[in-house]
């Protein structure tokens, strides 16, 4: 297994280097660098599940993320186009901070929201086809939303529960090291997690109770209120429908890829 993973993996890594050049320049290009960081993100899906699963996956993965683009433009946030990593999901680099937490939450919310609604649509094409291959991929689906919304810093459930209370990032990581223990798959999630967003959630945490923090953080109560139901009903729906479309035979899906 190790060895059909390093293979290709070297072979992408010198092309890379030999086209670096041409390769920093597409990238530059909205459109086409999402494109490519798509195809790459896909082929590395692929050495682990068969190609339509991988292609599917990548595809439930950009409509999570358009939920994102489709909140910056209407924040007026400027933001950067989506871009794949293998393994890992993708992410969309802001340009500018949101002008207060609130507009954070309702960016980091709607890409769930938006994967939700692409998770039941793959449901239908179940219901439709009865290709368990859908049904497979709509619970990978789920399942990724769902972690999304681990209430920590970089996820998205992070950026949501800032718009209740900073101190909820706390309980987001005793959860994340609970998780950790009882699936061990989150143990890696936990240490990119701090990795990549434990220097933000400290600078935050340290700024809560300056001028600045708490300007950042006030927020009406009635927004406290429709920010909390969103999460925690996002959280609920997700979990059921994880649940619904969960497969006896999990190697069934991927079979009929």
């Amino acid at each position: 297994m190790v060895k059909r993973l390093l293979a290709p993996l070297a072979a992408i890594g010198l092309l890379l280097a030999k086209f670096k050049g041409l390769l920093f320049l597409l990238l530059k290009i909205k459109f086409v660098g999402t494109g490519l960081s798509m195809l790459v993100s896909a082929g590395a899906w692929a050495l682990v599940y068969p190609v339509w699963f991988a292609v599917g996956l990548v595809v439930l993965i950009w409509v999570h993320e358009m939920g994102h683009v489709l909140q910056l433009r209407r924040e007026g946030i400027r933001a950067s186009a989506p871009m794949f990593i293998p393994f890992l999901g993708a992410f969309i680099g802001m340009k500018e901070m949101p002008k207060n937490a609130l507009a954070e939450a309702r960016v980091g919310l709607a890409g769930p929201v938006l994967g939700l609604f692409g998770g039941l649509a793959t449901v239908g094409l179940y219901a439709l086809t009865l290709n368990p291959l859908f049904l497979g991929l709509a619970f990978f689906n789920f399942l990724l939303n769902l972690v999304n919304l681990i209430p920590v810093l970089p996820l998205d459930g992070g950026r949501a529960v800032g718009a209740l209370s900073p101190a909820v990032w706390i309980f987001g990581l005793v959860l994340m090291v609970a998780l950790s223990v009882v699936a061990p798959f989150m143990l890696f999630i936990m240490l990119l997690a701090v990795l990549l967003g434990g220097p933000e959630l400290w600078r935050r945490w340290k700024m809560r109770n300056t001028p600045e923090g708490q300007a950042y953080h006030k927020i009406e109560t009635r927004h406290r209120i429709m920010i909390g139901a969103v999460y925690v009903g996002l959280i609920v729906a997700l979990a059921l429908l994880m649940a619904a479309t969960a497969e006896p035979d999990p190697t069934g899906a991927l079979a009929a890829a």
